[in-house]
């Protein structure tokens, strides 16, 4: 084959795929802004079937999950913190082993975590759960306009993932904190002092503002890359069934950009 056409046959398809590839993140972009303004609106809540529907979303992207991600995160918080505290005390560093741990435990991985659980266990099996019920309505000719889509079936899925991280992640720290304290000071009151002084000093008005901000961030990007990307017609105009795997990367890659973004503002 002649070598200029195999070379334009490859910067074709090479041109096609990236096409494809910031056509499906724009649209991302924009059904996720069209869902936040639906959030935002009042009017989103004025039915009570759609208040139903929300809250019924909360519940389910909520409290099913609760116990288990908080008995995981108790014992990964318990293993981490045996470890960074019994290694600073073998090397004379015990007074750098609260602020190792807030910062590594409670600023960087729980919110990680948090975000990637309420992915696999409640956000990407709704959005395909959706995508399902988009398919057999194609099939009856009775997919919804796009209004109802988003307000109906996107905003409360999207609603619940949102609040699903935000709350895990508090819940995770207020656990990660009070088991540090346990482990370093024992059931003792007399280390409160101390404990809250060094916590403190880790908390500052800038971490604090970039933790708070990582963490509705990835709330939001477990909200909206999945549900968006579920509402998507493919390459025919149906709502085949995707890869799991795939759905999986690509919030993976919006979550480490935010982690580094994050670590960027916290470290440099």
């Amino acid at each position: 084959m002649n070598p200029v056409a195999l070379l334009h046959n490859t910067l074709a398809r090479w041109g096609r795929r990236t096409l494809s590839t910031v056509q499906a993140w724009w649209q991302v972009m924009l059904m996720g802004a069209e869902v936040v303004v639906l959030a935002l609106h009042p009017s989103s809540y004025a039915g009570a079937a759609q208040r139903q529907a929300i809250l019924g979303s909360l519940y389910r992207a909520t409290a099913p999950l609760l116990t288990w991600f908080l008995v995981l995160s108790a014992l990964i918080s318990l293993v981490l913190i045996r470890i960074v505290v019994a290694t600073a005390m073998s090397y004379g560093l015990s007074q750098y082993a609260l602020e190792v741990l807030v910062r590594t435990l409670v600023l960087e991985l729980i919110p990680l975590y948090a975000a990637l659980f309420v992915a696999v266990r409640f956000s990407m099996p709704a959005a395909q759960q959706m995508r399902r019920q988009l398919a057999l309505w194609a099939r009856e000719g009775q997919v919804p306009a796009h209004q109802d889509l988003l307000r109906h079936e996107l905003l409360p899925r999207a609603l619940g993932s949102a609040f699903s991280v935000l709350l895990l992640a508090a819940l995770s720290c207020v656990i990660a904190l009070v088991l540090t304290y346990l482990n370093v000071y024992g059931l003792s009151p007399w280390g409160l002092p101390a404990y809250t002084r060094a916590v403190g000093g880790v908390f500052s008005p800038a971490v604090t503002l970039i933790f708070g901000l990582k963490t509705l961030f990835f709330a939001l990007a477990v909200a909206f890359v999945p549900m968006a990307s579920g509402a998507q017609r493919d390459s025919v105009g149906g709502y085949s069934r995707r890869s799991d795997i795939t759905e999986f990367a690509r919030l993976l890659s919006v979550i480490l950009l935010l982690e580094v973004i994050s670590l960027l503002g916290n470290y440099y």
